[in-house]
């Protein structure tokens, strides 16, 4: 007789082969084959009364809804020529979802038949309840060109603005979607390469003017080398990927995990969950779940979509796009914790006592159902007291036992003591059409304090597991400030009248003290500049050398998986220590991991230099139509050819050309940070409070000209350098006692103020 496998097991199936769920096909799973048929039938029928499955058309499905990113199979078009849907991996309770395709000019034309994938809005109207947007045709990856485009008497062409883009691209008439001569474009593919002659391609979107704003990332993008066109095989990998089902797997799905992130999140690869700890032996204690994406059971080693996401490194994150690590199939759907959707996960249960100090954690490898999809603004309004319906019945239960934990936690950062820079990051926001709507800087609320504290606690555990289990790894690595650096800092300190310590072992708390005794006085901003300036740059590594800003020896990333191959790496590491699976990290791996480390390293300072580069285009762009204005600002770097400020409205940094300031001469100080006028004795030095008027915004380059007015206050020497001045000779003195003599002058000018 067959054995007839039990509730749980064939749940276990269906939620692993979504597409494999007729009693047909759970008969053939399990070896069940005639009378036996019968017993499998009344189980399913049960599961069904229990509402744990849902037949239709002869097929079973887990009670669960779409993901925003979704496979489709494209239905003929209906008597009013509207295009709907089919959803293949349609699991959920009740009747199957119907879902209106919304296309777009650039769309390709899409035939009954066709498998897409596509992004998923919720809609509540009389004849679907999802409206989609294609992302792609699955099995077709045509490639993308960005460019300039010619006109030409039949079409035209298209000139990449990419450096390795040697070919030019030939555009039929009827496929140049509108294109003006000169205009930046993006185009794709059209038709197979042939040997002779160019190849061809059709305009799918026009971006205007090449300096234009909507332009900006994409050039950024393209100069800097960041790859943004998935290879076909690595597509081809990744739509034949199937959700991750039980087996081998703890289940997870009853706890009520929350992912919290901004509310444009496209992507969700982290969530939590806490509660208070009921082991009598932890009075006040906490216990704190954290679930990260498992990202490893998708893409393994020696893969196409492994040999991408490392020749990537990481995800790049600009005001109008981003450029994945992994194709949207991963990022935005399987590897993606959306709400209600079992996703697969590896999990730690962290346990910490009364003072936030962490007495005890196991790693698992799960499958979890995130109970909401929140952002940060919601859940601190929650907390505050305005709950909305989605926060609401969550408060009690789950918002406030996240917070109590957190609260834990920041007793012992108050003892640990990380660095704690005041440094408000800047948000950029765009207009539909890709113009900079304003300049705003980004709340720093409680709940993304909570999640960062859970993140790191995390990282802490991943690191000392494989720490004590004796496995390769990558860490998160930061050093301690470079001797000249701290010296230079140390100058500025006593140049406002602060002290920092001499003669100690530097730690981070010493930093604080500096940074405590700054705030709220004029001189906070150039203290917390200096400081963050006197940092050296955090990389990975395959040794350990602790991490100084965070204040701790053992850390490494493990919360990202999605975005960076650091964290897949340590997920593999945690894969084979503890035995979970074949899809570990293996022995070329281990081997390759200082290659690894620095390419990583190097891709992460690419992808910043690329978003800085964006950012600073932007807010010129954006400041272009100002020229002539005035603003207040502070000094934040000298050069010998000038002094650069940063200005208070938008964060964006100018630069005061020595030209600017008249003729005679500047001396430039580089140890003690000034210029200072030979004939007026007028110095410039870094945190001073200016007025400048910009004389000059370039979008292309992102520069920003400013013409300086006042410095703290008191406007520039009458007797500066005019025009009818002449230039004035160096005086032949030695240069160590000029250099001597103006930094007493400097000392005693500060010490005034």
């Amino acid at each position: 007789m067959t054995r007839i496998p039990t509730k749980q097991e064939v749940l276990d199936w269906i939620s692993a082969n979504p597409t494999l769920t007729s009693k047909r096909d759970i008969a053939k799973a399990f070896g069940i084959k005639g009378a036996d048929r019968i017993d499998l039938k009344r189980i399913l029928k049960e599961l069904e009364a229990e509402g744990h499955l849902e037949k239709r058309n002869r097929s079973y499905r887990d009670p669960d809804r779409l993901p925003p990113v979704s496979v489709l199979q494209v239905k003929a078009p209906n008597a009013d020529g509207d295009l709907f849907a089919r959803p293949l991996e349609w699991h959920g309770e009740g009747v199957e979802p119907v879902v209106l395709m919304i296309t777009r000019a650039s769309d390709p034309a899409l035939g009954e038949g066709d498998r897409i994938l596509a992004r998923l809005t919720v809609v509540h109207e009389e004849d679907h309840n999802y409206e989609a947007r294609l992302i792609r045709r699955i099995g077709t990856n045509p490639r993308k060109i960005v460019g300039i485009f010619r006109k030409g008497t039949e079409g035209g062409r298209i000139v990449p603005i990419d450096k390795a883009g040697q070919n030019e691209w030939l555009v039929n008439e009827g496929a140049v979607l509108g294109a003006k001569d000169g205009e930046l474009v993006e185009a794709e593919q059209a038709g197979p390469k042939t040997r002779m002659g160019l190849p061809r391609a059709r305009i799918v979107e026009r971006l205007g003017d090449p300096s234009a704003p909507k332009a900006v990332s994409l050039i950024a993008i393209h100069q800097h080398g960041i790859p943004d066109d998935f290879p076909d095989t690595v597509i081809a990998e990744a739509d034949k990927a199937k959700p991750a089902g039980l087996k081998g797997r703890e289940d997870l799905r009853d706890m009520p995990l929350l992912t919290i992130d901004p509310s444009d999140a496209r992507d969700h690869d982290d969530a939590c969950f806490a509660h208070a700890d009921d082991d009598p032996k932890n009075p006040g204690g906490h216990v704190i779940w954290v679930a990260i994406a498992d990202v490893a059971a998708y893409v393994q080693p020696g893969t196409a979509l492994d040999r991408e996401a490392r020749k990537r490194g990481n995800s790049s994150y600009f005001p109008d796009r981003v450029v994945p690590m992994l194709p949207d199939r991963l990022s935005g759907d399987l590897c993606s914790l959306h709400e209600g959707v079992p996703r697969a996960c590896i999990a730690v249960r962290m346990q910490i006592d009364a003072e936030g100090n962490k007495i005890g954690h196991r790693f698992v490898r799960g499958l979890m159902r995130s109970a909401a999809s929140l952002h940060y603004a919601e859940v601190q309004e929650a907390i505050d007291g305005t709950p909305n319906d989605r926060t609401g019945p969550l408060l009690e239960t789950v918002l406030k036992p996240l917070y109590a934990a957190y609260a834990a936690l920041k007793k012992a950062r108050g003892v640990r003591q990380p660095l704690e820079l005041d440094l408000p990051e800047r948000k950029i926001i765009l207009s539909d059409t890709g113009d900079v709507q304003s300049v705003a800087f980004r709340d720093r609320l409680d709940a993304h304090k909570l999640i960062e504290e859970f993140m790191i606690l995390a990282n802490v555990a991943a690191a000392e597991t494989l720490i004590a289990k004796r496995r390769p790894l990558l860490f998160r690595v930061h050093e301690e400030p470079a001797p000249e650096k701290l010296e230079s800092l140390r100058e500025t300190a006593q140049a406002a009248g602060l002290n920092l310590a001499k003669g100690q072992v530097l730690q981070t708390r010493h930093l604080n003290a500096l940074l405590n005794a700054a705030a709220g006085t004029e001189d906070a901003e150039l203290i917390n500049l200096t400081t963050l300036r006197s940092m050296a740059q955090a990389y990975y590594n395959a040794e350990n050398f602790g991490h100084f800003g965070l204040a701790l020896r053992n850390y490494a990333h493990f919360t990202s998986p999605i975005r960076r191959y650091a964290d897949l790496i340590v997920h593999r590491a945690l894969i084979s220590a503890h035995g979970w699976g074949t899809d570990g990290l293996t022995e070329d791996e281990i081997a390759r991991l200082d290659e690894t480390a620095t390419h990583i390293s190097d891709t992460e300072r690419r992808s910043m230099m690329a978003e800085r580069d964006t950012t600073d285009r932007y807010l010129a762009a954006y400041l272009s139509e100002r020229v002539g204005t005035e603003f207040s600002g502070r000094i934040s770097g000298i050069a010998r050819f000038g002094a650069f400020v940063k200005m208070d409205e938008t964060g964006a940094d100018g630069l005061v050309p020595v030209r600017s300031l008249g003729r005679e001469f500047f001396h430039f100080d580089r140890e003690a940070g000034t210029l200072m006028g030979s004939d007026t004795g007028l110095i410039i030095a870094i945190g001073q409070r200016v007025t400048v008027r910009l004389t000059e915004a370039t979008p292309v380059t992102g520069g920003l000209e400013l013409e300086l007015l006042s410095i703290d206050d008191h406007a520039l020497p009458t007797g500066r350098g005019g025009a009818s001045k002449r230039p004035t000779r160096r005086k032949a003195v030695s240069t160590k006692r000029k250099k001597d003599k103006i930094k007493r002058k400097v000392e005693r000018k500060r010490r005034q103020k």
